[in-house]
């Protein structure tokens, strides 16, 4: 019952109320709106690590959810509303990125004041309770919580009015109804409230943290279910895929849209809401928005394509051939997919401007020594470039025996090519640097063989070299790989 609910929420706020007021606890309690569930763990007060150790550690590190609009990979690129903000973020900050997928609200409060992140960037709902557990930065923008639900299964052949009729528009009439939220949103406290203010009950039926609001969306659209609620710019675009939806109805009136941080974090709160205030100003924001959440048509294209992880979970048309050729590398076949997403965006007719082809970019001497005919092929192109990555792994196994560190030096020679980078490696043995480690070592000397000093310095035999692009190169591949393991199952 509802207000059997209702009673043990405000026992829990008044418990986590003492507790707050006596300072006897050690942690932090969220509210557990469901008497149903058991209790959830105290979430862990926050640690000590503030903008300034982020800035020491050179990499910002945010928890993110896998959405339509938040976090996802189509046709190989990492995209989302969160992502692109969150680059710009890092950008500005001068700092790497470092990326955290989870669906489970409860656990990204606990990474978060553990230390394991220092951003959450869902499309957090601002709200009193999450409040007493984290800070929120300044809010993105406003949206309204929603109720969707089905039309009648016939209703391209009725009328407007007939439809309407069929649909519940006043929230009254969610009195006795089922709707299923995820455990712990801001949707399901909405619910408790909005039956509080209606005076009557709506059979909440609380789903695991795990289920995220689209995948209760998509359950509603097949009949699975008959309710759930969504903020009203995932519900629109979520529409756009399933037409048999409706998500007219309003249950809340608008609510802010912000990120988490740690609520000892005061200094990351002023430098990200400084940022955020100035690139509202701007028109890149806007675009931004637009993107993801005012253009249904385009965002129909990317959910319903097999190339999304919203919808069809591959990577691009060509994944059965890379894992073919994958396992005779020995490499996880997502890898390879980042390299040849980085080399040809997985265009077969791509040319580079120094005439290199296909989607492992072969130039023709390399197509040549391995027999590639056609190098616009895809099947050729990646047999030839495997090849070649398996020539260059035996060539560095006998000078790199760590197989993460081996792995940059492969991928450094296959785009700049093999002489360049055993110079940048006498560079770092004569200049008193590892020349077994990449970063800060064999990379620093391969992005300083533009500069006379070290392209004339009598141990470099391959010369000049402008070597941002293979160590960009390899920085790329490997960040965009993490993502491909987080994001796109095996």
């Amino acid at each position: 019952m509802v207000s059997d609910k209702v009673n043990a929420i405000i026992s829990l706020l008044a418990m986590a109320c003492v507790s707050l007021l006596t300072g006897c606890g050690k942690s932090i309690t969220e509210s557990n709106s469901d008497s149903t569930s058991v209790a959830r763990d105290p979430i862990p007060l926050p640690v000590d690590f503030e903008f300034d150790k982020i800035i020491e550690r050179d990499t910002l590190i945010a928890i993110i959810d896998n959405s339509s609009t938040s976090f996802f990979v189509y046709k190989g690129q990492p995209m989302g509303f969160e992502y692109e903000l969150l680059k710009l973020l890092s950008d500005d900050f001068g700092v790497n990125l470092k990326l955290i997928q989870t669906t489970s609200i409860d656990k990204a409060f606990r990474m978060l004041n553990t230390g394991v992140g220092d951003i959450i960037a869902y499309s957090l709902t601002v709200t009193s309770e999450r409040k007493k557990i984290v800070k929120f930065t300044r809010n993105q923008y406003t949206t309204r919580q929603v109720l969707i639900q089905r039309k009648p299964e016939n209703w391209p052949q009725m009328k407007l009015h007939e439809i309407e009729a069929q649909l519940i528009r006043n929230q009254v009439d969610l009195i006795g109804k089922q709707v299923h939220v995820r455990n712990s949103s801001s949707f399901l406290y909405r619910l408790i409230h909005l039956s509080e203010e209606i005076g009557g009950e709506i059979l909440i039926v609380e789903e695991s943290e795990e289920a995220d609001t689209e995948a209760l969306i998509r359950r509603v659209a097949v009949g699975e279910i008959d309710y759930t609620i969504a903020d009203e710019d995932v519900a629109l675009i979520n529409a756009a895929y399933y037409p048999i939806l409706d998500v007219k109805t309003p249950v809340s009136f608008p609510q802010r849209i912000a990120w988490a941080i740690r609520k000892n974090s005061s200094q990351l709160e002023e430098q990200i809401n400084n940022w955020l205030m100035r690139l509202q100003r701007e028109p890149t924001y806007n675009l931004l928005y637009e993107k993801y959440f005012e253009n249904p048509r385009v965002a129909l294209i990317r959910a319903t394509s097999d190339y999304s992880t919203i919808h069809g979970g591959s990577i691009s048309e060509y994944d059965a051939l890379i894992k073919q050729w994958a396992d005779s590398l020995k490499w996880d076949w997502k890898l390879l997919a980042s390299q040849i997403f980085q080399e040809s965006r997985f265009d077969p007719r791509a040319v580079s401007w120094a005439g290199a082809k296909g989607l492992m970019q072969l130039m023709d001497n390399t197509a040549r020594q391995y027999n590639v005919r056609n190098q616009f092929d895809p099947r050729q192109s990646i047999r030839g470039g495997v090849r070649y990555l398996i020539y260059l792994d035996k060539f560095w196994s006998d000078y790199i025996s760590d197989p993460n560190e081996k792995l940059k030096f492969i991928l450094a020679s296959y785009n700049v090519g093999l002489g360049h980078v055993i110079d940048a490696r006498k560079l770092a043995q004569k200049y008193g640097r590892d020349p077994s480690i990449w970063d800060d070592n064999v990379a620093y000397y391969l992005l300083h063989k533009s500069d006379p000093r070290f392209y004339k310095d009598p141990v470099v035999e391959s010369g000049y070299c402008k070597g941002e692009e293979p160590v960009l190169y390899v920085t790329e591949i490997l960040y965009r790989y993490g993502i491909y393991q987080q994001l796109v199952s095996s």
